[in-house]
């Protein structure tokens, strides 16, 4: 997808999913990805904290859409 193109994913199965991004060029390294499973993990299972996603995405350089 060309950059600034707003997108996102879900799982709607009961199933946990694999995700695997390609960036290129390499802009998200892997502290971006380190950083959003300590969101999730805080979670517990529950819906992740968006507040603490979207300060994760701009300190990465990323807007999180409205």
């Amino acid at each position: 997808m060309p950059r600034g193109a707003v997108h996102g994913f879900e799982n709607r199965g009961d199933a946990d999913a694999s995700f695997l991004a390609v960036v290129t060029p390499g802009l998200l390294g892997p502290d971006y990805f380190r950083e959003i499973r300590a969101v999730i993990t805080a979670a517990a299972g529950g819906p992740p904290d968006l507040a603490a996603v979207g300060e994760v995405m701009r300190r990465h350089g990323l807007t999180p859409a409205a």
